[in-house]
């Protein structure tokens, strides 16, 4: 089976589309149960994708050892902000590719049923 592709208008669309806050509703629930798998997933490609690694090290001791507290603030505050952007990236790719797990495994059920 290939993965389906996307275009970035229909990416567009769709992100468009998941502004409706009912939308959320199902998939709220499924990942509030997924969760804990989930996150051993995320952690597994960050730290296989060298996010964790010792430049990361290294941002976070430059963070914590900021001897001026406004200098300090700002520089956990950046940490936190590329952290986030980075564990969403990853979320988002880790999310296509349970979709097309569970697009493939209800292939298979129908194929067998």
């Amino acid at each position: 089976m290939s993965a389906r592709t996307y275009t970035a208008s229909e990416v567009d669309a769709a992100v468009a589309r998941l502004s409706d806050p009912e939308r959320l509703g199902h998939a709220s629930d499924i990942v509030t149960h997924a969760a804990p798998s989930l996150a051993g997933v995320l952690d597994r490609a960050l730290a296989e994708g060298g996010w964790y690694g010792a430049a990361h090290e290294e941002l976070l001791h430059r963070a914590s050892g900021e001897s001026d507290p406004a200098e300090r603030l700002a520089s956990v505050r950046a940490l936190v902000d590329e952290q986030t952007r980075v564990g969403m990236l990853v979320g988002v790719a880790v999310g296509f590719e349970l979709a097309n797990e569970l697009a493939h495994a209800q292939e298979t059920a129908n194929e067998e049923g």
